[in-house]
């Protein structure tokens, strides 16, 4: 089985991009060992160098494990909820940040920038630009989370104002810290925009700097919270129970990664060109 000359990508993203599809297809069964690095080498008629890099890349993705003295094998699992903070750093490391979220306050991604960000002011990261994009749901329309335990959105307006609040509070240290690094000099552009709209916050999105996507969905949990200082239950969409799962767009724009960056771009600007708005 030959590369295709006419294909852009380098060999090893070539043989990554075969083997992945076969994993996914369940042409290689979850648990089944994969040829060996020789083996793969003389089909794909390439050095056993660039199956190493390839072999590298599904196990960064989470398709594969390696076992020490036995070969390399699918994962059993080929979806892996992941850790989102070493993304978003590693996303600091190209000349344009580009960071798009949907969701809930924007409170976990307001924890996970203050590392790059003090990177950025102490010169160990230098990108060109940032811009960052907020997709909030808009607590002052009667949703239907975050809501009292009865279930009345029409009740339940104390409610969305905390969340409000909340959410604002974040979405505007995000903002300030970020606008200030251009104010500094440190990095000739840097935007955040905010922009709400009327649909209850179900899911979790992120897609960063155009190539990955992040979705997981918000389980709805009761517990007990203080409004105006009185003790309130309530049915609230939890951020940090959140599993979160990645697509890489790897360049084929046949994979199922690729498609799905595709599509939640896709999806995320139809949000923010039409029923969004900015948020005042």
């Amino acid at each position: 089985m030959s590369l295709d000359p006419d294909d852009p990508r380098p060999p090893y993203q070539q043989v990554a991009g075969a083997l992945r599809a076969a994993i996914l297809t369940r042409k290689i069964e979850p648990g089944q060992k994969l040829p060996s690095q020789s083996e793969l080498a003389t089909t794909y008629g390439v050095a056993r160098m660039t199956i190493q890099q390839a072999l590298r890349l599904l196990k960064d993705e989470g398709l594969t494990v390696s076992r020490q003295g036995s070969g390399v094998f699918a994962r059993h699992r080929t979806e892996r909820p992941i850790g989102l903070r070493p993304h978003i750093e590693n996303a600091f490391e190209a000349e344009t940040v580009r960071i798009d979220f949907s969701g809930y306050t924007a409170e976990t991604l307001h924890g996970i920038l203050s590392e790059p960000l003090d990177k950025v002011r102490a010169g160990r990261l230098t990108p060109k630009a940032i811009h960052v994009r907020l997709l909030l749901s808009d607590m002052a329309r009667p949703l239907a989370l975050p809501v009292l335990e009865n279930n009345d959105p029409a009740a339940s307006s104390a409610v969305r104002d905390r969340m409000a609040e909340i959410g604002a509070r974040h979405a505007g240290a995000i903002q300030a810290s970020i606008e200030e690094l251009a104010d500094l000099e440190l990095v000739p552009t840097a935007t955040v925009e905010v922009r709400v709209h009327g649909s209850a916050p179900l899911f979790k999105a992120y897609l960063i700097n155009d190539t990955d996507a992040f979705f997981g969905y918000y389980p709805v949990v009761k517990h007990d919270v203080r409004i105006d200082g009185k003790k309130a239950t309530i049915l609230d969409p939890m951020g940090k129970d959140a599993v979160l799962f990645q697509h890489t767009d790897d360049g084929d724009p046949d994979s199922t990664g690729s498609q799905f960056v595709a599509q939640t771009r896709a999806w995320f600007d139809s949000i923010w060109n039409t029923i969004a708005t900015p948020d005042s």
